[in-house]
């Protein structure tokens, strides 16, 4: 169905009633800015009574905002009404939301109201905030679970009193998409003046069914939608903006949002910076994992044609491009992807080679970071022709260290022990007692390369071998293996140059 659907953002009124999710004025006007910039139409800025500091921030982004319109939210009571009015005065393009609730179990238990004192007052407010601005918006609260007949009726007055926005929540997230969509196009069809108005939805998510109820209701005729970034809200949220964007984009290409989705990126992290709700490394649209790739035949795919597993450019949604994360499940595809990326030329057995190594390594590491792959280059580079490490073992007790190493050269092992002051000493003294090399560690550093309790620790050293000194340096999840495979990277540079001591 073609159409334009308004953006009606409410992150810092509804997301920001997400528990720890509190924002200062100043970061609120911030976040304003930014949605302003992506072109959200509406923005429902905070509920103007609730705290002198939710006024001020309507107040400030009203005088900010120069195209978006600026909105707060309100009961259907006087006071509320007049206090929204006060902190939208300066603003250009102004909504007052108004609502109250229409279920049988709200009116009872909460309101304790009669139908027709729930509607008697959801008139009157209407008519009071038309009174201070043209555009009001007018909600239904927990309209999926009220009775059909009612919500026409209460519907068809206040628009008659002067609401333009009709907005149809699902306040407790109990609906589902086709009972949404029903829903809409009953009320469309069964409200005699509904062609005066637009309709609107403001799904939440407890049972996980956000984004896709509030598409329902589009699909059915809704022409707003209300969510927020990142899901914020209430309990399990609400729907997203981001999916619900990208969900009309990607699917349904002729109706569109005025939304430029190209800050998508930015304002999630923004938002989820400020009020410090990390977002989900899977969540769609904007997590971590949105666009990477592990599994080695998804990688080959994604370099081959990304839309093999990608049904969105990441671009579009601000992201620099597809990541193909490097751990066990990998490919050589990837790896050799990799090393072009990071400027290395590799290919062939050298490529088979480093690819073992590289599954050993990520068999150890959830994720292989770049310094890692820069490390396994190194590695391979000494290996060839020097001596190479095939096993180690450390034995200590309060009175010092036994170390024994296994080395591999020119296609013979060679085994090696000594005993040392720690773990290193000795091992290095049984790589000494192999290769007939003595050297004396002048500079030893030790350093973590990578994050995480699985971090790659990095060992730079030099070496003084008679008069030449030469460095080493390598990396391992294991300090003393890294302190093995950088001595040996210094002992191979003289090994290779025939170096006389």
């Amino acid at each position: 169905m073609p159409g334009k659907i308004i953006i009606f953002d409410t992150t810092l009124r509804d997301g920001e009633q997400s528990p720890g999710a509190s924002l200062s004025s100043a970061q609120k006007l911030i976040i304003a800015r930014e949605l302003e910039k992506m072109k959200v139409d509406v923005i429902e800025a905070g509920f103007a009574i609730s705290s002198p500091d939710d006024y001020k921030s309507i107040q400030d982004i009203s005088s900010a905002l120069k195209d978006t319109t600026v909105c707060s939210l309100s009961r259907a009571v006087e006071k509320d009404i007049a206090a929204s009015a006060g902190a939208l005065a300066a603003a250009r393009h102004k909504r007052i939301h108004t609502f109250i609730a229409t279920s049988p179990v709200h009116m009872k238990y909460k309101l304790r109201m009669s139908k027709d004192e729930v509607v008697s007052n959801a008139v009157g407010a209407v008519k009071l905030a038309r009174g201070y601005c043209d555009e009001v918006e007018f909600s239904c609260e927990d309209a999926t679970r009220s009775d059909k007949k009612f919500l026409c009726e209460i519907i068809e007055k206040v628009i008659s009193a002067g609401a333009g926005i009709i907005n149809i929540p699902d306040t407790v997230g109990y609906s589902y998409p086709e009972e949404m969509g029903e829903l809409i196009s009953y009320l469309l069809t069964n409200v005699k003046n509904s062609h005066k108005a637009v309709f609107s939805v403001h799904c939440h998510n407890d049972l996980g069914l956000g984004t896709a109820n509030s598409l329902a209701a589009v699909l059915a005729g809704a022409r707003q939608v209300e969510c927020t970034v990142n899901g914020l809200g209430e309990r399990a949220g609400n729907a997203s903006l981001e999916e619900i964007v990208m969900a009309l984009k990607v699917r349904f290409p002729k109706i569109k949002t005025g939304v430029d989705t190209h800050a998508i990126a930015r304002v999630s992290g923004m938002v989820s910076h400020m009020t410090g709700i990390v977002v989900q490394p899977n969540k769609a649209i904007v997590g971590a994992n949105a666009f990477s790739h592990e599994a080695g035949i998804h990688q080959d795919g994604v370099l081959k044609k990304a839309q093999t597993y990608e049904i969105m450019k990441p671009e579009d949604v601000g992201i620099s491009g597809s990541q193909l994360v490097l751990g066990k499940h990998s490919g050589r595809a990837a790896l050799a992807k990799k090393f072009k990326d990071l400027g290395f030329q590799v290919a062939g057995d050298k490529l088979d080679a480093i690819f073992a190594e590289f599954k050993k390594l990520a068999d150890k590491k959830k994720k292989v970071y770049d310094e890692d792959i820069i490390a396994l280059i190194e590695k391979d580079m000494g290996r060839r022709d020097g001596f190479e490490l095939k096993n180690f073992e450390v034995h200590t007790t309060p009175s010092g260290s036994k170390g024994k190493v296994t080395l591999k050269k020119a296609g013979k092992i060679f085994k090696g022990e000594a005993a040392g002051d720690g773990p290193v000493d000795s091992v290095l003294k049984a790589v000494e007692a192999v290769s007939g090399r003595k050297g004396v560690l002048t500079d030893y550093q030790v350093k973590s390369i990578t994050v995480g309790k699985d971090a790659q620790g990095e060992v730079r050293l030099r070496a003084a071998f008679g008069k030449k000194v030469l460095a080493g340096v390598s990396s391992s999840t294991d300090i003393i293996e890294a302190s093995i495979l950088a001595y040996l990277s210094a002992l191979n540079k003289l090994e290779l140059r025939n170096i006389k001591t």
